[in-house]
């Protein structure tokens, strides 16, 4: 017996010390290093004829809801960072299928341009986390007609927006191609 109990003790203890101190102060020191603001994110600022503005973080979703705006993906979590999380409620549960139901309802009120069958998916389900602050350039290029008709500009001019701000895969195949939308939101006010 002790020459099980033993082993298994040391293991724990290595394991421990390796997982929760090693580990965790390697990533967290990369983090520091390597990610924008060491780690805090991506503060997104703007220069305009009053002075700079902040807007908030580029990597935390945020709600845009005027038709002005390019949408966001909608949140389990209201977009509040201090929670991340998604409703956790499956396919076939009632009280998900209507809020999808009610999310594609108000999505074709605001584009009614655009039929249901072309909606992206994620402009009617949440992301995991809740916080998703990209969408793809297909739900980014579905809302334009919206826009360019309530900002009264030329679809081409927003669809060359989207196409310029949209951000490629890392290396050119790690993850699809995305749109940031506070970015872009900004970028569309400041179009001529």
């Amino acid at each position: 017996m002790k020459s099980h109990i033993f082993p298994a003790i040391k293991l724990t203890l290595v394991s421990i010390i390796f997982f929760v101190l090693l580990y965790t102060l390697v990533i967290w020191g990369f983090g520091q290093v390597i990610a924008p603001n060491a780690g805090k994110g991506e503060v997104v600022n703007y220069t305009t004829t009053t002075g700079v503005s902040t807007y908030g973080y580029a990597n935390i979703g945020q709600a845009f809801t005027a038709d002005q705006y390019f949408w966001s993906r909608p949140s389990g979590v209201s977009y509040n960072a201090a929670g991340s999380g998604a409703s956790n409620k499956g396919p076939t549960n009632a009280d998900y299928l209507a809020q999808v139901q009610a999310r594609i309802d108000t999505f074709l009120v605001h584009n009614p341009a655009i039929k249901k069958s072309d909606i992206p998916v994620e402009m009617v389900t949440a992301s995991g986390s809740g916080l998703d602050p990209h969408i793809s350039p297909k739900a980014a290029l579905v809302q334009v007609p919206r826009i360019a008709s309530v900002r009264n500009l030329p679809e081409d001019k927003i669809r060359t927006l989207v196409k310029e701000s949209s951000e490629r895969p890392l290396l050119g195949i790690f993850g699809p191609s995305q749109v940031n939308v506070l970015k872009i939101n900004i970028a569309l006010d400041q179009l001529k």
